[in-house]
C-alpha cells in the first residue's frame, strides 16, 4: 500500500481550496456612477462620460462597449490636446477610472437615433475580468458640465 497517495490527495485538495478562496476575494468589483451623455450636436456621433470604481483587489480593464443606439463605440483617451483611440483603459485595484470632458471618454459613432435631452441611453460595458455592466446614460443639455 502506498501511504503517499492519501497525503498527496489531501495536499492537492487543500491547495485547490486555498486558490479558489483567493480568487473569489480578489476579483474586480465594478460600480459605475455619474453616467451621462451630452445631447449630440450631430446625428452621427455622441460622447459618453462616467466614473468606474473598482472595489476589488485586482486591477481590470474596460475593453469594449456595446449599445443598440450606435453602430460602433470606441474608447478614447486624451493626451495633452490630442484625442487617441485605445483598445482598453485600465481600472486600478481599489481605484477609479474617470471618463469626462477633455480626458478619457467614449465615442458613439453611427447613431441610429439622435437622443434628446432627458432621454436615457443604455450601454453595456465589457471588462477583461469582471462581468459586463449595464449602464443608463442620462442625456443632458449639450453644454452640461457636472458639478464636482
Amino acid at each position: 500500500m502506498n501511504r503517499r497517495t492519501p497525503l498527496a490527495a489531501a495536499l492537492a485538495l487543500a491547495t485547490g481550496l486555498a486558490l479558489a478562496g483567493c480568487g473569489a476575494d480578489s476579483a474586480p468589483k465594478i460600480e459605475v456612477s455619474g453616467a451621462y451623455m451630452p445631447e449630440p450636436v450631430t446625428e452621427q456621433m455622441a460622447g459618453a462620460y462616467f466614473t468606474i470604481k473598482n472595489n476589488g483587489d485586482t486591477a481590470d480593464k474596460l475593453t469594449s462597449v456595446t449599445s443598440n443606439l450606435a453602430k460602433n463605440i470606441t474608447i478614447h483617451k486624451t493626451v495633452g490636446t490630442k484625442m487617441e483611440q485605445v483598445n482598453s483603459l485600465a481600472i486600478p485595484a481599489n481605484g477609479t477610472l474617470q471618463l469626462g470632458h477633455g480626458g478619457n471618454h467614449l465615442m458613439l459613432m453611427g447613431l441610429k437615433d439622435k437622443p434628446t435631452k432627458d432621454d436615457v441611453v443604455t450601454v453595456r460595458l465589457h471588462f477583461a475580468h469582471a462581468a459586463p455592466v449595464r449602464v443608463s446614460l442620462q442625456v443632458k443639455a449639450a453644454d452640461y458640465q457636472p458639478k464636482h
